[in-house]
């Protein structure tokens, strides 16, 4: 069974969230990758604003490619998360309570959304074109000059995720090996 939660997200569907659960996604995510969050944190670090209020908010990481005319965007499937790890625990203090990615997070960062009661979402790598669907409309907001790493305003429906790590500390990744070693 699919469950469906809209975004911005709130605490009683954080709270509800299990690692394994199926989700369709709706609402608004921002996209960043490494090039973005970087950026982010030093603008963090100098006392400026950030170009989005990430309360409540979920960023997707990935660098979409460009869209074929009368395609809202191009291909758009989830990079690998661990690049981003350096960064996520700075985000989620400021309010961030939601990533999609690909792949394991670090300790560090699976504490902190423990703290921060955020959750790790993956997305199915190699299905970029399917996960396109779901993206009714994308806007460049923020750092134009990166390029594909820019970050977009994207609204979703139906977007396809699995919670890989929730707020009690559950994460699909370590389970689903504990399985397999009984």
């Amino acid at each position: 069974m699919q469950k469906k939660i809209n975004v911005p997200l709130n605490e009683e569907d954080l709270a509800s969230l299990k690692a394994g659960d199926r989700l369709l996604l709706s609402g608004v995510v921002y996209t960043a990758r490494d090039a973005a969050h970087k950026r982010m944190i030093e603008q963090e670090n100098e006392g400026i604003p950030l170009p989005i209020d990430l309360k409540n908010q979920v960023i997707y990481y990935v660098g979409p490619t460009p869209s074929k005319p009368g395609e809202v965007i191009g291909s758009a499937g989830p990079t690998t998360s661990g690049r981003m790890d350096k960064y996520t625990p700075r985000l989620l203090e400021v309010g961030l309570k939601g990533m999609i990615g690909k792949g394991y997070r670090n300790e560090e960062v699976k504490k902190a959304m423990i703290t921060h009661r955020a959750v790790y979402f993956g997305a199915v790598g190699g299905a970029a074109a399917l996960i396109s669907r779901s993206i009714k409309s994308s806007e460049i907001i923020a750092y134009e000059d990166l390029g594909t790493e820019a970050i977009r305003k994207l609204t979703i429906e139906n977007f396809p995720v699995f919670v890989i790590n929730d707020v009690h500390g559950g994460n699909l990744y370590e389970e689903g090996i504990s399985k397999f070693k009984q």
